[in-house]
C-alpha cells in the first residue's frame, strides 16, 4: 500500500505524520522550536532551527518505518499561514529570523494606511482586514528597517515566503520557489478575485513581485526531494496548503454552509461560502479555501490568537504547570469559574473586536482563588472567544450554525470540549484525527497524484469519532458568557 507523509510545520512545533492511502495514522513524530520574544509584541522564529527539525523529523520517523517509507508516494505540507521570512535565493538561508502571525511591529503602518482610507480598498482585493497579523506589514517592517534586504529583495538574490515556501525551496535544493493560492491569500498582497499577486498593494508594502513566489493549486506538483539524501530516491511534493484551510478540506467541509473549528496556538473557524466572494461578516475576514482545477472555494473566518497559546504562557511565562495536561483535571475539580475571566489579549484582540491594542488580564480574583481557577479561566477563554465569533458571524451575516466540525490537539481535552459546546449551544463533531491540518494536505496530494479521483473518493475516507453536545441549562451558560464580556470591556483600549 502506498504511504504519504505529511509535514504540519505549526506555530510551535514541526511535525510528521505517516499515513497510509485511506488515511490510516502509521506513525507520527515532532520537535518543538523556540519562540523568540526580544521585545514586546515582538514574536519570531528561527527558521534555520524549523529546517532542522524537518529533517530530523523525517530522519526519526524513516528509522522506525523503513517499509513504509520503501513505498513513499508523496510528501504533503501544512503550515502556520501568516509567518514570513526573507532568505537567499540561491542557498536558502534564512537571512532574518521569520516573523510571526503573533508578532506586531507592523501595527503603526497598518494604522497609517487606514488613515488614508486604505483599509476598504485592501480588504475589498484580498479578503483581510488591514491588520499586521497578515504578513505584508511584516515584510514592510523587514524593508523599511534592513535596508541590506530591501536592496536584495529588489536586485533578486533574496526572496520572501511563507513557511510553506522557504520549506520547498530548501527540499527541492532551491529548483522550486513557489506557494499555494491559501497561504499567498493570507499575505495583504495577493488578490483573492484575480487568484495572483496585486502590483499596486506590493507597492503599497514595498515588496517586490518579483520576490514573491509563484502560486499553485493545492494539489498541485511542487518539485521533488529525498530530504538531502534521507531517502534513498527523491518523491514528489504535492499537496500544499495552509493549516486552518487544510483542516477544512480535511472535515470534508466541501459544502457551503459546512464548518470546523481548528483548536490549536490560536483558534480558526472557517464556514465554507461557496465559489464566490462573498463580504465578511463584521470582524471576520473571508479566506480563499483553496482553488481546485481552476475553480477557487471561499470562506468566512473569525479568527482567535490566543487558544492554546495561553496556557503555554501559564506554563512558560508564569511557570504555574509543567504541562498542559494539568490543566483538565484542575478545572474538573470546581464547581464553577468563582467569578474568574482570564482574557487572553496579549497581542490584541481579533475576532470580532479587532482591537490590537487591548491587553490581557485576569480579572475576578479573590484571596480564594488558585491554580485551579486561572487553568480554568484559561481553559474557559477559548470556549468564550468561540461564541464570540459565532454570535458575530450570526448578527454579521445571518450565518447560523448548529454543528461543527472540530480538530486540533486540544480536541483531545473532554472537558474544554464539553465546555465549548455548553457556552456555544452548538454541537461539535470531532474529528477521527487530531491531525487534520496534515491530513487536509495529504488529501490534497492523494488528489494531485491520482490515487483518489474526486471529492467523493475522498469523503469516504473520514469518520467523526466523537460528538459534544450542551448539558448546561441555557440560562447558565448566558450568565457565564455575560461574566466573559464584561471582563472583556476591561481590556479594550477604548
Amino acid at each position: 500500500m502506498k504511504h504519504i507523509l505529511a509535514i504540519d510545520q505549526s506555530t510551535s512545533a514541526t511535525k510528521g505524520i505517516l499515513f497510509d492511502a485511506v488515511g490510516r495514522v502509521v506513525d507520527r513524530f515532532g520537535l518543538s522550536h523556540r519562540q523568540i520574544q526580544a521585545k514586546p509584541g515582538w514574536v519570531e522564529h528561527d527558521a534555520g532551527e524549523i529546517w532542522n527539525n524537518v529533517l530530523g523529523v523525517v530522519r526519526h520517523l524513516a528509522k522506525g518505518n523503513q517499509s513504509a517509507f520503501s513505498c513513499l508516494a508523496a510528501l504533503s505540507i501544512a503550515n502556520q499561514r501568516e509567518t514570513v521570512v526573507v532568505f537567499d535565493r540561491a542557498t536558502g538561508h534564512p537571512l532574518h529570523h521569520a516573523l510571526v502571525w503573533q508578532d506586531r511591529r507592523g501595527a503603526p503602518f497598518c494604522q497609517k494606511l487606514n488613515r488614508k482610507g486604505l483599509g476598504p480598498v485592501i480588504t475589498r482585493k484580498t479578503g483581510l482586514n488591514l491588520d499586521t497579523y497578515f504578513s505584508g506589514s511584516k515584510l514592510h517592517w523587514l524593508v523599511r528597517n534592513h535596508p541590506d534586504l530591501a536592496r536584495r529583495l529588489r536586485n533578486g538574490s533574496a526572496v520572501a515566503g511563507t513557511m510553506d515556501a522557504y520549506l520547498i525551496h530548501r527540499l527541492t535544493g532551491g529548483r522550486i520557489f513557489a506557494t499555494d493560492h491559501t497561504n499567498a491569500s493570507r499575505t495583504l498582497l495577493y488578490n483573492i478575485h484575480r487568484l495572483e499577486w496585486d502590483k499596486d498593494l506590493c507597492r503599497m508594502f514595498q515588496v517586490p513581485v518579483s520576490a514573491l513566489p509563484e502560486t499553485r493549486e493545492s494539489s498541485a506538483c511542487f518539485g521533488e526531494t529525498d530530504f538531502c539524501g534521507l531517502l534513498p530516491a527523491k518523491i514528489p511534493i504535492c499537496g500544499v496548503m495552509g493549516d486552518s484551510q487544510a483542516a477544512l478540506f480535511a472535515q470534508q467541509c466541501f459544502k457551503p454552509g459546512q464548518a470546523k473549528v481548528t483548536f490549536g496556538t490560536g483558534t480558526s473557524l472557517l464556514v465554507n461560502m461557496g465559489s464566490k466572494v462573498q463580504p465578511a461578516f463584521p470582524g471576520g475576514v473571508t479566506a480563499l479555501a483553496w482553488v481546485l482545477k481552476g475553480q477557487p472555494t471561499y470562506a468566512t473566518e473569525g479568527l482567535i490568537s490566543y487558544s492554546a497559546a495561553t496556557v503555554e504562557w501559564l506554563i512558560q511565562q508564569m511557570g504555574l504547570f509543567q504541562n498542559s495536561s494539568e490543566l483538565e483535571p484542575l478545572a474538573r475539580s470546581l464547581d464553577d469559574n468563582g467569578g474568574v475571566y482570564l482574557v487572553p489579549a496579549f497581542a490584541g484582540l481579533r475576532t470580532p473586536r479587532w482591537d490590537p491594542d487591548a491587553r490581557a488580564a485576569i480579572v475576578g480574583l479573590s484571596a480564594f482563588a488558585g491554580r485551579a481557577h486561572v487553568a480554568r479561566a484559561a481553559l474557559e477563554s477559548i470556549a468564550y472567544q468561540i461564541r464570540d465569533v459565532l454570535d458575530a458571524m450570526k448578527t454579521g451575516s445571518g450565518v447560523r450554525l448548529k454543528q461543527i466540525c472540530a480538530d486540533g490537539g486540544p480536541t483531545q481535552n473532554d472537558w474544554l470540549m464539553q465546555f465549548t459546546a455548553d457556552i456555544t449551544g452548538v454541537k461539535l463533531f470531532l474529528a477521527d484525527k487530531p491531525e487534520a491540518s496534515a491530513w487536509g494536505a495529504a488529501m490534497q496530494g492523494l488528489l494531485g497524484l491520482g490515487i483518489h479521483r474526486n471529492l467523493k473518493d475522498l469523503a469516504e475516507l473520514n469518520s467523526k469519532s466523537r460528538q459534544f453536545k450542551r448539558h448546561l441549562p441555557a440560562s447558565l451558560a448566558k450568565n457565564r458568557y455575560l461574566g466573559w464580556q464584561k471582563a472583556v470591556q476591561r481590556v479594550l483600549s477604548n
